[in-house]
C-alpha cells in the first residue's frame, strides 16, 4: 500500500532536517549501528567518546571513535570464530566501557546481543533463575562478559550444571589484532539488533526483538526532540546499560550526536547521589536522564554544603522516566537546586516502553513540562475533569509530552477496542517506526501486543502497551498500568495515589519503597500495604506505623487496609530500571517469601 501524502510529507520534513544535522557534523547517515559507529570512528577519530569514572569521580578507562571501532571490530572477529550470523549471545558485564565495546561488536558480527542484570555474588540463588529463564528463551549458550567475572562462572556452574555448557568468553581478553578478522557488514536494517528482555514488572521477562532500523529510528526520534541542530553538547549517565534507557539515551545517542559521555556505575550513584551532580558540575554536562527517584533522592541526600560546590547552569534538560512521575519531587528538587542554576524549565518528562524500542513521547528543550490537575474522583472512574491545584480531592499529574515524527499513540477502551473519546482514561496504543518487531520465539504474545487493530476501523496494527493514560492538549499523561490496578468494591484505584499517601503516613517508611495491591481472602478483594522500614527494632515498634497508615489511607483514599506487612530495608522487589515489581510483592506476600519485620 503506497504511503500516503500526509506520511510521506513527515518522511521529507524528517529527511530535510537530518541533512542539515549531516552537514553540521551533529548526525551520520546510517542504515546500522554498527555503520553508525564505523562512520563517527571515520569521521572524528580521535574524539572521546566515553570515559569512565570509578568510583563514580575518578577518571578511568577511556575511548575514542577509533579505539571502540577497534574494540569492536576485533570482538566481533572472535565471536565469528564460536557463532554463526543470527545467534544470540548473554552480555554479562559489570558496569564499565568493556560492556559497550562488546555489545557493538555482537552488532558487528551480526551476533544477536542479549544484555542481562550482571549476578549479584551474595545472592546467587535468587539471580539465576531469572538468568537461565531469560538464556533458555533466548535458546543460547554462548555468554560474553570480563575477566573479573570469570571466578563467578565457577560458582555458577557448581549451582547450576547447565551453565557449565555454555561457550564463555572473556571480552576484555580478546586482543585489539584481532581486528583484522572482522568482515563485514553483515547486518540490515531489518536486522535484529538485540533482544530486550523486558523487565518482569508485571509477567515473566519476554525478548522484546529491537532491529537497527528501530534503533536509528529512535535515536533519530530523540535528535529531533533534543534539538537536532544544536551542535555542541556532552552528557552523563549512571543508569544501568543493560536497560534499554541507559543502553541507548545513555550510551548510543551521544555517538549519533557526537557528545562525549561520561559514564559512571549505579551502585556509586545509589551510594552516594551527589556524584551524579558533581559530574554534571565538573564536566560542564548538557545532558542527563534518570528515573523520578533519582531526582527525589538527590534532592534528600545531597546537604547544603555540598550544593554550595556545585554548578548545574550548563544542564539544558534533565529527562525524567522510566516510572510515574511525581510533581512533588520536581518541585523539591527544583527548590533544593535552585541556587545552583536549575529551574523547572530543567525538567523533561517523557514516556517510552521496551516494545517501543525506547522513546514513545518527550518534552522538547524549548518547551516546559506541563502539568495538569484533575478531579481524582473522576479520574478512577476514567473522566478526566480538571480543577484547580490544591482543590479537595484533586490529583496534579505530570505531562509525558508529545509524540513526535512518525511515532503516534491514541487511547483506547481496552474492553471494547473502539478509539476514546478526548479526555478519557483508557489504555495507550502506539505505532510507527519504532514499535519493535516482537517477542522472541512468542508468537502468541506478540499477535496480542503489537498486531491490535481497532475494532470497528479495522485501523491497525498497534502496540498495545499495557499502560492507562488519556490525552490532553496534545500532550501524553499516564495514569497507570491496567494489570496493577486495585478494584475494591467496584472502584479504582491507582496503585501509586495509595503508595504516595502511605510513604508519607510515617518517618519510619522508606520513600520509593511502597507497594499496593488487592488479595482475594475468600470473598470480596482486600488491600494490601508492603512497605520497606526502617528503625523498627522490633514488631512492637509496627503499632504505630499500622495506625498511621491505615488513618492515612482511609482519609485520602476513603479505603480500609486489610493489611500492613513492613519489610527490611532494600529488600523489595524492583526492576533493573528500579520500577516496583508490584506482581512479584504480590506473589511474595502470597508465597510468604518477603524478608518481613511485622505485619498486622
Amino acid at each position: 500500500m503506497p504511503k500516503s501524502s500526509a506520511a510521506l510529507a513527515w518522511v521529507r520534513q524528517t529527511d530535510e532536517i537530518e541533512q542539515r544535522a549531516i552537514k553540521a557534523g551533529i548526525a551520520v547517515h546510517a542504515t546500522t549501528v554498527d555503520e553508525m559507529v564505523r562512520a563517527r570512528a571515520e569521521s572524528d577519530p580521535n574524539r572521546m567518546a566515553y570515559q569512565y569514572l570509578d568510583d563514580g569521580e575518578i577518571e578511568g578507562a577511556r575511548l575514542t571513535y577509533k579505539e571502540l571501532d577497534t574494540r569492536a571490530r576485533a570482538i566481533a572477529g572472535h565471536l565469528r570464530k564460536h557463532c554463526g550470523v543470527g545467534d544470540r549471545a548473554l552480555l554479562i558485564f559489570p558496569p564499565g566501557l568493556d560492556y559497550m565495546a562488546t555489545f557493538l561488536g555482537c552488532l558487528y558480527a551480526g551476533v544477536v546481543a542479549v544484555p542481562v542484570y550482571p549476578p549479584d555474588p551474595s545472592r546467587l540463588n535468587r539471580s539465576l533463575p531469572r538468568l537461565k529463564v531469560i538464556a533458555n528463551d533466548a535458546n543460547t549458550n554462548i555468554a560474553l562478559t570480563t575477566s573479573m567475572v570469570m571466578p563467578l562462572v565457577e560458582m555458577m556452574e557448581h549451582l547450576d550444571a547447565d551453565f557449565a555448557k555454555f561457550d564463555w568468553i572473556a571480552a576484555d581478553t580478546v586482543p585489539d589484532s584481532e581486528a583484522a578478522d572482522w568482515q563485514g557488514p553483515v547486518s540490515t536494517t531489518d536486522s535484529i539488533a538485540f533482544l530486550q528482555y523486558t523487565s518482569g514488572s508485571t509477567s515473566d521477562p519476554k525478548g522484546v526483538m529491537v532491529t537497527h532500523g528501530n534503533l536509528l529510528y529512535n535515536i533519530w526520534d530523540m535528535t529531533y526532540l533534543w534539538h537536532s541542530e544544536q551542535p555542541e553538547g556532552s552528557q552523563v549517565t549512571w543508569l544501568p546499560a543493560y536497560h534499554d534507557m541507559g543502553l541507548i539515551f545513555g550510551l548510543l545517542l551521544p555517538i549519533y550526536r557526537r557528545w562525549p559521555c561520561y559514564v559512571m556505575s549505579p551502585l556509586d550513584f545509589l551510594q552516594h547521589p551527589l556524584r551524579w551532580l558533581k559530574a554534571m558540575s565538573k564536566y560542564r554536562a548538557t545532558y542527563s536522564v534518570g528515573p523520578n527517584f533519582a531526582y527525589d533522592l538527590c534532592a534528600r541526600k545531597v546537604t547544603p554544603e555540598q550544593r554550595a560546590a556545585l554548578d548545574l547552569s550548563d544542564w539544558v534538560a534533565a529527562a525524567n522516566g522510566s516510572e510515574p512521575i511525581r510533581i512533588e519531587t520536581l518541585e523539591r528538587f527544583v527548590e533544593t537546586f535552585r541556587e545552583c542554576g536549575v529551574d523547572w524549565s530543567l525538567f523533561k518528562s517523557g514516556y517510552g516502553l521496551a516494545e517501543a524500542t525506547l522513546k514513545v513521547s518527550g518534552t522538547r528543550p524549548d518547551l516546559e513540562t506541563q502539568i495538569l490537575t484533575v478531579s481524582a474522583e473522576d479520574l478512577i472512574k476514567h473522566r478526566v475533569k480538571v480543577v484547580e491545584r490544591g482543590a479537595p480531592g484533586s490529583r496534579t499529574l505530570v505531562s509525558s509530552g508529545a509524540t513526535h515524527l512518525q511515532t503516534r499513540a491514541i487511547i483506547v477502551d481496552a474492553d471494547t477496542g473502539i478509539q476514546c473519546k478526548a479526555d478519557t482514561v483508557g489504555e495507550i496504543w502506539v505505532s510507527g517506526p519504532t514499535v519493535a518487531k516482537g517477542y522472541y520465539n512468542n508468537s502468541e504474545a506478540t499477535e496480542k501486543t503489537f498486531n491490535a487493530r481497532l475494532s470497528d476501523t479495522k485501523e491497525g496494527p498497534f502496540l498495545r502497551t499495557g499502560d492507562l493514560g488519556f490525552i490532553h492538549k496534545g500532550e501524553l499523561y499516564v495514569t497507570g498500568r491496567i494489570k496493577d490496578v486495585i478494584i475494591v468494591d467496584g472502584a479504582n484505584h491507582y496503585p501509586q495515589d495509595i503508595e504516595e499517601t502511605v510513604e508519607k503516613s510515617h518517618p519510619a517508611i522508606r520513600p520509593g519503597c511502597v507497594i499496593a495491591f488487592p488479595v482475594d481472602d475468600n470473598g470480596p478483594e482486600k488491600l494490601v500495604v508492603v512497605a520497606e522500614a526502617g528503625g523498627l527494632s522490633n514488631a512492637e515498634d509496627a503499632a504505630p506505623v499500622y495506625a498511621a497508615v491505615r488513618k492515612a489511607v482511609a482519609r485520602d483514599h476513603d479505603l480500609r487496609v486489610h493489611k500492613v506487612c513492613l519489610i527490611q530495608p532494600r529488600s523489595i522487589q524492583k526492576t533493573s530500571s528500579g520500577k516496583l515489581q508490584r506482581q512479584a510483592c504480590r506473589r511474595g506476600y502470597l508465597d510468604n517469601t518477603l524478608d518481613i519485620i511485622a505485619i498486622g
